[in-house]
């Protein structure tokens, strides 16, 4: 059975686990070297995850996806106070395993992270796609988001291969 929870202190390794298959799986695409060394998740990926589990929610939200009792999927928000005092949700991480694709995790967790941006007073929730990434745009439409800001870059070391 497909579903979605709450993230646990034991889930650590398993979210370990999947967060590093995420950040390869990014660093791979257009523009994902630079994310990665600006907002991937550093080695060891674990630490990165210590204060976000079991926070207080008005910090954030940490689920995960499960086939049965199995995680397969994960996914991160924190919740930023803006210079008006509202509040903005902010995915960071949204992953589901390549092999449990398709059978409605992602949308499970991600409905659990809007759940848990209305219940602070978030006035809206943000996340990211890399460009050319369309499956996860597309994902992410599902939900409403749409784009409100487009980052440009140009490589100054001559390599234009992370734009």
């Amino acid at each position: 059975m497909e579903g979605a929870r709450a993230a646990r202190a034991d889930d650590l390794a398993a979210i370990a686990q999947l967060a590093k298959a995420a950040r390869d799986e990014l660093a791979a695409q257009r523009g994902g070297p630079v994310w990665r060394a600006q907002l991937g998740r550093p080695d060891p990926v674990e630490r990165s995850f210590s204060n976000q589990l079991g926070a207080p929610a008005e910090r954030g939200s940490a689920v995960v996806g499960t086939i049965d009792a199995t995680v397969v999927g994960y996914g991160i928000s924190s919740i930023e106070v803006l210079g008006d005092g509202s509040r903005l949700a902010v995915v960071s991480d949204l992953y589901v395993d390549p092999e449990a694709r398709g059978v409605g995790i992602g949308e499970a967790m991600m409905d659990l992270l809007v759940d848990h941006a209305r219940s602070v007073g978030a006035r809206g929730i943000d996340a990211l796609a890399l460009p050319g990434d369309r499956a996860t745009k597309n994902f992410f439409e599902t939900f409403g988001l749409k784009a409100r800001a487009i980052i440009v870059h140009r490589a100054l070391d001559g390599d234009d291969g992370d734009a």
